[in-house]
Order: structure tokens, then C-alpha cells, then sequence
């Protein structure tokens, strides 16, 4: 837990997940005090985006701002941050990346997003509801500030200028101005090789623009004709779980994310590439498996990430793993791929109290775990 000075307050802030580590990472940022040194002698509908543990929206609850993210994480730590300073939840509304926005926003703070896709839909979404009076406010650390991050802001809204550096955060300043503008699909689109398939990909989907390696070696050491549910554990845009659709015919497949788009993109997929097994599908936004029943699955598959946003930490993927032993069943399986620095294989060890490797090459292994019952 952080204590964050703002406006002559302190606040209470958690980083999510919440682990017990003693990790030195913080809930908040440079470039969150510096938006909100900004917003002062701004009055009407607050607009955030990309407020990563809820910094901003338990600043500005009085002001009873709109949060956007795409993050099941985020809305999560969001919540959980303003119950923990005593402020209402109502006070905060919450909208998911897919939501129509809310019109003629006075002031729009936004923390800039690592994925440079995800920024641009959202500055198309926003210039679709913002007026020449509308005051947008962006902020990120000063390294992840680029010309092009500048030409963007610039391309979709209009006139717009940077700050000088403050604790190592700058801020972008833009006036709403409605340059004319080329449409854009709503998703990027790429064959599939080796299949007839064409994947979907909404912005916020990690490697959108092709099948990522690690995924590509996953593939081919994927279990087949397994009965009951399996899961697509962090499924992106579900390249993994479909693969599982059709190579265990008997048994249904939950496609899990944590990224609204993510989801989006996976039901989109199975829905125009394996229509006749939409039956067989659950499609679900949640963070890891959170809320789901002890002994349920037969097996999961993940992809996990060692990110979140910047940070690079591994806390997602320890309480994937950890989610994944209480939710399978006895006998069930865990396979997962990684880069082969990450140790996956002594965190699985740990947790199951086996791994066995499945494969491997230069970069990439992928690693078995089943939940067995512990012995006396």
C-alpha cells in the first residue's frame, strides 16, 4: 500500500492484484500528480481513461468522474481503492473500452496506454463526443512520450503541445478542432497459417498484427481429445482456445481475459471461423479465475504475461497458476508456454508439486503441471 498527497489529502492506494510481497512498486505515478496539478479551474463532466488502480478517480471522486479502461484489473483496483479511503463506489462510473462515451466532456485526463493501437481508438472514440471547449489533458512518463505519440493526438483532434519534463512525467496538451479524418475498421485482420481461418483483432489485443511466436509454438503441443471444460486462460484473441475447439471435439472451451477487447476479439473469431462450435464456447471478462468453483476444470492453457502496463512483474502469472490448481479438477492439467528465462518451471513445482516439460526450443518451453492430492 502507497500514500499518495493530493490536493491536501492522503490517500490510500493499492496496487491489483494485491500480493504480500514487499514490492516496491507503487498504486500511482509522476504523471498522475502532474494531471491532477492541472484540472483545478475546470469545471463539469470529468472524463479518465486508462487509470490503471483507480489514482485519478479517488482524487477526483467529488467530481463524480467517468472512468474508461479496458482492464478487468483495473475496475477491480478502482473499486477496491475507493472503498478503501471510505468513498461511495457511486461516485465513480465505470465504463469498459467497448461502451459509448459520455458527450461533451469538459475535462478528459488520460494516462497514456502501452499499446499505441488501444490509444488511437480511444482518441477516435473521444473525438466522436468532444466540443472545441472540451479540455484534454494526457500524461505518461516522459520516455513513453514520442513524436509519434505527439503526431497522433495531433492527426485525430487537433492542435497539441507538450510540458517539460516534471519527476521524469510530461503531459500533452490538445484542443478539440475536428481535422478531417479517414475511417478506421474496428479490427485488424490476418490470416491464420495454416488454417482457413482470418483472426480478428480489436485494438487492445496483444500482437495484433500477427500470431505472436511464443502462441505459434503453443500451438503444436496443445492437448487433443480431452473431454469436459478446458480453459484459454489469458486468451487474447483466442487463436488457442479455437485450436483447442478443434482438436478436442468432445469438451467445451472458456475463453478468459482480462481485456474486454481481448474477449470481444475471441468471441468475434470463433463466431466467423467455427460457428457450429459457438455452443461449445463461454466467453468471459474476468481477472485470471477469480470467483470460479474448486474442482471445475479438466484443463487450462495459458500464455501468461510478465507485464503490467510497464512494470514488468510476474505477480499475474504466480496467481494464474495458483487460480489454476484450485480450479482444476484432480487429474487435470496446467500447460502453459514461456519465455525459458522466466523459471516457470520451479514456480510450478512449487504450486503443484510437479512440472514435466513438454517441449522446448531456443526461447520458448512449454511446461505440464497436474493437481494432484497432496500427500499426508
Amino acid at each position: 500500500m502507497s500514500q499518495f498527497e493530493t490536493g491536501g489529502r492522503t490517500l490510500k492506494l493499492q496496487r491489483f492484484p494485491v500480493t504480500d510481497d514487499a514490492s516496491p512498486l507503487q498504486a500511482w505515478d509522476a504523471a498522475d500528480e502532474y494531471l491532477l496539478s492541472q484540472v483545478e479551474d475546470t469545471r463539469g463532466l470529468t472524463l479518465i481513461f486508462n487509470d490503471t488502480f483507480g489514482a485519478l478517480a479517488c482524487a477526483l471522486a467529488e467530481r463524480q468522474p467517468v472512468s474508461v479502461s479496458d482492464s478487468c484489473m483495473a475496475r477491480q483496483a478502482t473499486l477496491s481503492n475507493l472503498s478503501l479511503n471510505g468513498l461511495a463506489q457511486s461516485q465513480v462510473t465505470l465504463l469498459d473500452s467497448m461502451a459509448p462515451l459520455p458527450v461533451a466532456p469538459a475535462l478528459v485526463l488520460i494516462k497514456i496506454p502501452k499499446q499505441q493501437a488501444l490509444l488511437e481508438q480511444q482518441l477516435r472514440d473521444l473525438r466522436k463526443v468532444a466540443t472545441p471547449q472540451t479540455r484534454i489533458i494526457a500524461g505518461a512518463k516522459a520516455r513513453d512520450i514520442h513524436n509519434s505519440t505527439l503526431a497522433l493526438f495531433e492527426r485525430i483532434l487537433g492542435p497539441t503541445t507538450t510540458t517539460l519534463a516534471w519527476k521524469k512525467a510530461r503531459l500533452i496538451n490538445c484542443a478539440f478542432s475536428n481535422p478531417p479524418l479517414e475511417d478506421m475498421p474496428q479490427t485488424q485482420c490476418w490470416p491464420l497459417d495454416g488454417t482457413a481461418w482470418t483472426i480478428h483483432n480489436h485494438a487492445n489485443v496483444f500482437s495484433r498484427t500477427g500470431l505472436d511466436i511464443g502462441a505459434r509454438f503453443f500451438m503444436q503441443h496443445l492437448p487433443q481429445n480431452l473431454e469436459g471444460e478446458l480453459v484459454d486462460l489469458g486468451c487474447g484473441n483466442g487463436v488457442i482456445g479455437m485450436m483447442l475447439l478443434a482438436q478436442n471435439p468432445q469438451a467445451q472451451v472458456a475463453f478468459i481475459d482480462e481485456s474486454v477487447m481481448a474477449v470481444a476479439s475471441s468471441r468475434l473469431n470463433v463466431e466467423l471461423n467455427l460457428p457450429q462450435d459457438v455452443a461449445r464456447c463461454r466467453f468471459e471478462v474476468n481477472h485470471s479465475l477469480t470467483g470460479d468453483a474448486f474442482d471445475r476444470y479438466d484443463a487450462v492453457l495459458c500464455n501468461p504475461p510478465f507485464h503490467q502496463q510497464h512494470a514488468i512483474t510476474d505477480n499475474i502469472a504466480w496467481q494464474m497458476f495458483h487460480d489454476a490448481r484450485r480450479s482444476l479438477k484432480y487429474g487435470g492439467e496446467l500447460r502453459i508456454v514461456g519465455n525459458r528465462h522466466l523459471d516457470y518451471y520451479r514456480k510450478l513445482r512449487k504450486i503443484f508439486g510437479n512440472c514435466e516439460t513438454v517441449a522446448s526450443n531456443n526461447k520458448f518451453v512449454v511446461l505440464r503441471a497436474v493437481k494432484t492430492r497432496k500427500k499426508q
